[in-house]
């Protein structure tokens, strides 16, 4: 599916050193995986963990999912060797933990080539640190690699020396900084997971803060997290049928040579109808998604 369509409501993340973990993903309902070779794994297993995803991705299985790996960064011992491993080994993405600026996206970028990737291999940016923040257009507009911009909210939180709280104020400047970057330059953006997994109404009202702000999905760690964040994410069924009437409703106003549309009182302009296809457009992709999404 184009890119541009693709549904991005949850990405779980799924530890690289854990063979059944990267095996159970294959039947999950997320929306796309982030196979991790960073935090999730131990300094001992990184060259299993590599090993691995690798081998996972060339096994296959995973539908239609998007796929990430999350490499270590250039600047440690096991960076370097993620980057040549994962470039041709069948990922949609590579995720780059601590971004900070358009060199390291241009470094990265340069392995990737060097190592054979294909051009259409996305290079997705961890925003989770206050200069990686402060610089968001800077890295948003680095290069057509670029697709994504990933918050990291766990580490920004400790970096700012801020706290954990229900409406995440201490968060807002830095996720709609980074909104504002993805938005101008075209790429999609995705909120912080949500650490405390018996809180099921926290990890609602995250869900429904990150729809507010804009975000085209979440970031999620645990599996019983995916159904909710999919509903949260996704288009209802009623704002689905009122995108439907809008657009038809504008349509027949245009063969009628009408300047103004009226849906149920409201008065309908081309944005409404721009966002309406895009809503139905989204639907439609979730649903193909999901059609094909099981092994």
């Amino acid at each position: 599916m184009p890119a541009s369509l693709r549904p991005r409501r949850s990405l779980l993340y799924m530890p690289g050193a854990n063979a059944r973990a990267l095996d159970k993903a294959r039947g999950l309902p997320a929306d796309g995986l982030i196979l991790d070779l960073e935090d999730a794994v131990a300094p001992d297993q990184k060259a299993l963990a590599r090993r691995q995803v690798v081998e996972a991705l060339g096994k296959g299985g995973y539908g239609q999912r998007e796929l990430v790996v999350r490499i270590n960064g250039l600047d440690t011992p096991h960076g370097a060797e993620d980057a040549a491993a994962v470039a041709r080994a069948g990922a949609h993405a590579v995720l780059l933990p601590k971004v900070e600026s358009r060199a390291m996206i241009e470094a990265l970028e340069m392995r990737l080539r060097a190592a054979g990737a294909p051009e259409d291999l996305a290079i997705w940016c961890m925003m989770e640190t206050p200069l990686g923040i402060l610089r968001a257009e800077e890295i948003a507009a680095a290069g057509p690699r670029v697709a994504c911009l990933v918050m990291g909210t766990s580490d920004l939180t400790k970096d700012l020396t801020a706290r954990h709280t229900a409406m995440r104020l201490p968060m807002l400047t830095s996720l709609s900084w980074c909104l504002l970057a993805g938005r101008a330059h075209g790429l999609a953006v995705l909120d912080g997971v949500y650490l405390d997994l018996d809180d099921e109404a926290g990890f609602a009202a995250s869900c429904r803060q990150g729809v507010e702000l804009g975000f085209d999905g979440k970031t999620l760690i645990h599996p019983k997290t995916i159904a909710a964040c999919n509903a949260a994410f996704g288009p209802s069924p009623e704002s689905i049928a009122w995108s439907k009437r809008i657009i038809a409703a504008h349509a027949e106003a245009e063969r009628q040579g009408k300047g103004v549309v009226l849906v149920e009182g409201k008065l309908i302009e081309n944005l409404h109808v721009a966002e309406a296809k895009r809503l139905v457009a989204l639907a439609e992709a979730i649903a193909g998604l999901e059609a094909g999404a099981a092994p």
